[in-house]
């Protein structure tokens, strides 16, 4: 039998296909996986699979992406598919070529009555007995891809060409695989992967394999129904519906149950970090995002021993006397994440760190820290990176800046990484800047467009709206925006992009229009747990302003001043 699994990035299809093999085997069978533990088995099919993930072929058309993607498919085939099943065993493969199809056809707009005959060319008229679609949401596909590239220390890996679109790429291609299942129930079955635990998918997989193999027809497509809805949330009770689902994930995935604490302030939040913090000590560092109160400071200090550069990284742009007092204790046991973690800061204090750091040979490091700050001690270090050829550690240091010895030295980039130079541009419209998104919205338009987040220029909206449609990240570049441009695109994206909709509301108060928007996208995605995150830290964060705010406001009616004119 010839068993292939299906499904977008961070579905969990690679888990539950290994999964199966290694269950298939333990009940006797003869097993073959041509993508195990993760790997393809074919060297040539790797060679062509770095090609088609090579982020500096951005010009690379869909057509050629097409017909490579299926030359790895048919090497995979003729190496080591054909040879499995002509042995009599049972094959297993994570993708074959109804990924070419949902990815080229629904993913990136060519017609799938052209690409139909090149795949029945590189099939060789062998197609799966069985498909196993591994259905996810794209939003809660992406929190646990993110949480793997965290745990496995890939975090600041390159995205590939595929990332680089953008995340509506997915919702097309997953779009496009629930198409073909439904055009062919009697080979598709759909293993739902939102909210039950591992082990029950393996042990229904198994179930639904060993039958086919046996002769046994599965009487339904679906092995997991969807639960059914739960009631309406509201703003008022978001935080008790909220813990109550990281309660309830936190029995089947733990790790992802801290990972969505990431950045959240409060008490509640809190809790549930000291309850981790023996278990998954790493992500409830990282956890501690840019949070700067005191039972945040006592997490990091009992976690500083075990898991110095998570605790680093989870500083984020805190800049207090504690943190510099941190960095300089956890320097020896993880410089370059504290080096990379002085971002924006031009402090004595910073300076001494980049010094030593300097000196014990961190000079990429300490580019990357170099990010907003433009003294002249700054050129120096960023000259001794441009003799060393870290080209992207300098593009990227120049984050923030808008002189024109900063757009000198984009240009002098661009050649060498033109999109590292990109990310440096973000929040800026510098002539760089809009030369590199005109010329790079195709290709890279998730980089394009997050390279826009404060930017309010008519230029800027007009790229928003085009990339709205597609994808995303043109609601990620108005994060904490409140233009009625930005309210504008927020209401007309809102039932395509709801869980980013709300996300860019973070940091704005808890004002009529944002209370109209969150209890619209809360009933109408009230099941989905991504938006339940999203708005209960955009709840959260505006709590804990106007609490910073209330001893302000307190003084200035003691004193008979006008609290929000304090300031001017």
């Amino acid at each position: 039998m010839f068993i292939d699994f299906e499904g977008i990035d961070g579905s969990g299809k690679t888990t539950l296909s290994n999964l199966l093999a290694a269950r298939l085997k333990r009940l006797g069978y003869k097993v073959a996986h041509a993508r195990e533990g993760g790997e393809l088995q074919s060297p040539t099919a790797r060679r062509i699979r770095d090609l088609t993930r090579d982020a500096k072929l951005l010009e690379m058309g869909p057509r050629a992406e097409f017909f490579l993607n299926l030359a790895r498919d048919a090497q995979q085939l003729e190496e080591v598919i054909a040879p499995a099943l002509k042995r009599g065993d049972v094959c297993i493969t994570d993708r074959y070529l109804y990924s070419q199809l949902a990815l080229t056809g629904g993913g990136r707009g060519l017609k799938e009555a052209q690409l139909l005959p090149a795949c029945e060319l590189a099939s060789q008229g062998l197609w799966p007995d069985l498909v196993i679609l591994v259905d996810v949401d794209p939003d809660l596909a992406r929190l646990r891809k993110r949480l793997g590239k965290v745990q496995s220390g890939k975090v600041n890996d390159a995205d590939s060409r595929k990332g680089l679109v953008g995340a509506g790429l997915a919702v097309r291609v997953r779009e496009a695989f629930l198409a073909q299942a439904r055009k062919d129930p009697a080979r598709w079955i759909i293993l739902e992967n939102n909210d039950q635990p591992l082990r029950v998918l393996e042990q229904r997989l198994v179930d639904a394999v060993v039958a086919r193999l046996e002769g046994r027809e599965q009487p339904v497509q679906r092995l997991v129904p969807a639960p059914p809805a739960p009631g309406a949330v509201s703003v008022d009770d978001v935080e008790e519906r909220f813990f109550q689902a990281v309660d309830g994930l936190e029995a089947r995935e733990p790790q992802l149950a801290a990972w969505l604490l990431n950045g959240i302030p409060g008490l509640p939040a809190h809790q549930r970090r000291v309850a981790y913090a023996e278990r998954l000590p790493g992500l409830v560092a990282r956890s501690l995002s840019g949070l700067d109160d005191d039972t945040a400071w006592t997490l990091r200090d009992v976690l500083s021993a075990s898991v110095p550069a998570d605790v680093a990284e989870g500083l984020g742009f805190v800049t207090s006397p504690r943190s510099h007092a941190l960095r300089q204790r956890l320097y020896a046991q993880a410089p370059a994440a504290v080096l990379e973690g002085l971002k924006r800061q031009d402090s004595p204090e910073a300076w001494a760190l980049r010094e030593r750091g300097m000196k014990d040979g961190h000079l990429a490091a300490v580019l990357l820290g170099l990010v907003g700050v433009d003294g002249e001690e700054s050129w120096v270090v960023r000259e001794a990176g441009m003799q060393r050829k870290l080209y992207s550690e300098v593009a990227r240091s120049l984050g923030g800046l808008s002189t024109g010895r900063a757009e000198a030295l984009r240009d002098a980039l661009i050649p060498h990484d033109r999109l590292a130079v990109l990310k440096s541009t973000t929040g800026l419209e510098t002539p760089v800047a809009v030369g590199l998104r005109e010329q790079l919205e195709k290709g890279a338009l998730k980089l394009v467009l997050r390279s826009l987040t404060g930017v309010d220029t008519p230029r800027a909206w007009a790229m928003r709206e085009r990339g709205a449609q597609s994808t995303k990240e043109a609601l990620d570049s108005v994060d904490g925006m409140d233009s009625p441009a930005a309210w504008k695109l927020r209401a007309s994206a809102a039932r395509r992009w709801p869980a980013t909709v709300v996300s860019s509301m973070r940091g704005l108060p808890l004002v009529a229009e944002t209370r109209a928007l969150l209890e619209r996208i809360l009933e109408e995605q009230a099941g989905k747990l991504p938006v339940l995150r999203n708005a209960y830290a955009v709840v959260a964060h505006a709590r804990a302003l106007e609490q910073a705010q209330r001893p302000a406001r307190a003084l200035a009616e003691t004193l008979g001043v006008d609290a929000g004119r304090q300031e001017a």
